[in-house]
Parts: structure tokens; C-alpha cells; sequence
């Protein structure tokens, strides 16, 4: 199928990230032993769209070693890693991918992995499903099921399960434990911290950072800034998340008011409008906007633009607004994923638990899926007690196990006081 990347001469410079991932990812590392000989995936033909990082580099290449063809797209116009991707496309894997596309090659790269007519997909957004579904129904025929890895997708996916539009089953591997509770919450903490430094070197101790949202993202995101001597705020429209926020220590309060405090505002709900014109006119000079949600929804930049009579791009990754009254507001990231656009991504060593549930949620699929329903399936609880059970061996941790006695305890339903 070949492959379009941005320059093939980054290849080296790719490899050597991938080689670093590597050895931060000794979940992925054992799976890729165990399967080289067993190859479950043999005979599969995977599509995929998700961030070209180069913990995703592992997977592809982790898939293709376990048996399968793969063909890759990028799951967001500026979070691919060009260096990567050339590693990739140097070793002959079909792979569309460069930071910077339009929305057209966007969905001309998703299109040019469906080539291959897969039997699996791997989607983080769910673009490449829904792509499937509207554009190209005939080839849900072929394919036995799909995974997907993040929120935003999982809610989609859900919303077309519920619609009775849902043409072949998909494992939402975003919602498996030591997915989420990891991936989710560690990694987007730190990784949405680090865009923004990169993007703008500002210290963030003493700032007030408003947060939107108090998932798993949100809630990592507050103990980051919050340990780095941040004053945090959460918005909220789900009570028990933000009652959570409150008890956890945090000040909780309407978008409206935060808009006034805030010198640093992240938004990570996958919800549309969050920051909106009537925020802007309110912020302090000098404000910061930035997103690590799926979509660049979250921020409304045509209000921003609207309220501008400038704009120039100060920094990488980093654009001044101008308003008519001269107070300036930051954008970072042109409204899409901090982490991914202005730095790397999530740590390879949080990835590594949640790619250890795509690769083992595929395997899966192959020798299940024709038995399962057009519906969105959570992973088995035991795939995620093993995926803990490996990285803590690997990391050289034990833990008790209880005894045969205990076990007759915790399954009587007799014993009283």
C-alpha cells in the first residue's frame, strides 16, 4: 500500500525514540516475546488511527510481529511525531501520516488504511469506525470488530450502539482499569503540564489553573498543577464529580466566575463550548487557553478570533490574541490536544499497560468476534488483572495473596458478627 509521510530522512532519528519507548515498556515487551511464536493475529488485517507517537511505534510493530498486516493513520492532524512515522514507513509498514494536515488529508489518510479492507480496527476517537459506517458500510461485512482507546470515542461508539447503528463489536479498552485509571489520569497530569511548558515556559506555582472537567483527565491534571503549587478551580456540570473535586480540596465553581480568576485554563470534558465568547471578555490579561480534550471543540476560537483585532504566533505552539480593549489571551496548541501537539504525549511507561490492552483486546476479537454482538463490550476483568499482575513483576513488586481459609471467608455468606 506504501505509505505518505513527511520526510523519509527522519527515519534514524524516529528509531532511536522508538528504541527508548522500548525500554520503558516491558509490558508490551514480554507480550511481543510471548507472540512471536504463538502469532494469534495471523491472517488479520488491522486499520488503525491513533496518535503516531512512539509508544504507538511499539504497538504497530508489537501487532505485525504477533502476525498481522497493519495500516496506520494519525487520529489527530498535529500530534504526529514526523521522525516516527518515517521510522515506520523505513521498515515497509503502510503508514499516512504528518504533523500538520488539513482535514481533508485527515480523512484521505483514514481512507487509504481501508484500502487494505481490514478484518480488525483500532480507533482513538473513533473517526476511523465512523468513517467506516458512513462512507464505506460494505466493509463492516469483513471486519470481526474494533477496539477503541479513548473517552471521547467510547461515548460515540456508545451513542451508536444505543441508535441501533453499531455494525460490528467493539472493545472499549479505554474503560479497562489499568487503562483509565493510568493512561488517563497519570499520563494526561503530566503530559498536559509539559505542553504547556513547552509551549510557554511559565512557572505554575502561584497561578490559578481552572480546570474543565473532573474525570480521570481532569482529576490528574488537578493533583499535577495542584503539587506544583498551583491554586486549582474545577468546573463542572456532573454533581458527583465536582462534589469529589470539593472534598478532594479543590475550589468549585461556574465557568462565569473561573473565567474571571483564572491565569491558566485547560480544558478536558470532550464537550463543545466550554470556553465561549463571554469568557474571553472577562479573562485576566495575559490569559491562557489551552485544551487536552479529543476534539478542538472545547474552545470556541471563532469567538476569540471575533473579539480579536490581532493575532501572531509568539511561540511555537503558542498563539497571542489581541483584543479590541489590548488585553491579550494565549492560545496554545491551536485549541487541539496540548499533550500531543506541544510535547510528546503520555509517559511510554503508562502506555504501556493501556497498549497492553489494545493488542490483547485484538487477539481477543480475532478468535471471538464472530460470536460477539453489534455492541460496545468492556474488557475481562481478568485481562486487567493480569496486565497489573505483569507490569508489577516487571517493576519488582509483590503483593499478598490470600489463603484458602481467607478465600472460604470472603465467599460465605453466613458469617455475621
Amino acid at each position: 500500500m506504501g505509505f505518505k509521510i513527511k520526510d523519509i530522512n527522519l527515519a534514524d532519528a524516529g528509531r532511536r525514540k522508538i528504541d527508548w519507548a522500548e525500554s520503558r515498556m516491558p509490558v508490551m515487551m514480554e507480550l511481543r516475546k510471548r507472540f512471536s511464536e504463538t502469532k494469534p493475529l495471523d491472517g488479520m488485517k488491522i486499520a488503525g488511527c491513533l496518535h503516531v507517537t512512539k509508544e504507538t511505534a511499539v504497538l504497530v510493530e508489537t501487532l505485525i510481529i504477533a502476525g498481522a498486516e497493519v495500516s496506520w493513520s494519525g487520529c489527530n492532524p498535529l500530534s504526529t511525531k514526523d521522525d516516527v512515522a518515517a521510522a515506520l514507513a523505513a521498515k515497509n509498514i503502510s503508514v499516512f501520516a504528518w504533523y500538520g494536515m488539513s482535514t481533508e488529508e485527515f480523512y484521505w489518510a483514514i481512507d487509504k488504511t481501508l484500502e487494505m479492507k481490514p478484518t480488525l480496527t483500532l480507533d482513538d476517537g473513533a473517526d476511523l469506525i465512523f468513517r467506516v459506517h458512513s462512507n464505506f458500510p460494505e466493509q463492516a461485512e469483513n471486519i470481526i470488530g474494533g477496539t477503541e482507546e479513548t473517552t471521547t470515542g467510547v461515548h460515540r461508539l456508545r451513542a451508536m450502539e444505543k441508535a441501533g447503528k453499531l455494525l460490528y463489536p467493539v472493545i472499549a479498552v479505554n474503560d479497562a482499569e489499568t487503562k483509565s485509571d493510568f493512561d488517563n489520569f497519570y499520563g494526561t497530569g503530566q503530559s498536559t503540564l509539559d505542553g504547556v511548558l513547552r509551549s510557554t515556559n511559565i512557572i505554575i506555582a502561584g497561578k490559578t489553573v481552572v480546570i474543565a472537567g473532573y474525570g480521570h483527565c481532569g482529576r490528574g491534571l488537578a493533583k499535577n498543577a495542584s503539587g506544583l503549587g498551583a491554586d486549582v478551580i474545577i468546573t463542572e456540570v456532573d454533581p458527583i464529580q465536582a462534589l469529589k473535586a470539593a472534598m478532594d480540596g479543590f475550589r468549585v465553581m461556574k465557568m462565569d466566575r473561573a473565567s474571571k480568576e483564572g491565569d491558566l485554563f485547560i480544558t478536558a470534558t470532550g464537550m463543545k463550548d466550554i470556553l465561549i465568547k463571554r469568557h474571553f471578555e472577562v479573562m485576566k490579561e495575559g490569559a491562557i487557553v489551552c485544551n487536552t480534550g479529543h476534539y478542538d471543540v472545547e474552545i470556541n476560537i471563532g469567538d476569540l478570533e471575533q473579539l480579536a483585532k490581532s493575532k501572531r504566533e509568539i511561540r511555537e505552539n503558542n498563539e497571542e490574541f489581541t483584543l479590541e480593549n489590548g488585553r491579550k489571551i494565549y492560545l496554545l496548541a491551536k485549541g487541539r490536544l496540548v499533550n500531543l501537539s506541544a510535547a510528546e504525549g503520555h509517559p511510554s511507561e503508562v502506555m504501556d499497560m493501556s497498549f497492553a490492552n489494545q493488542l490483547l483486546s485484538l487477539i481477543h476479537l480475532a478468535q471471538e468476534g464472530k460470536n460477539l454482538e453489534n455492541k460496545v463490550y468492556d474488557i475481562d476483568r481478568r485481562q486487567d488483572e493480569n496486565i497489573a499482575s505483569l507490569k508489577l513483576s516487571l517493576m519488582s513488586y509483590e503483593i499478598d495473596t490470600l489463603t484458602a481459609e481467607q478465600e472460604k471467608y470472603r465467599d460465605a455468606y453466613f458469617e455475621g458478627t
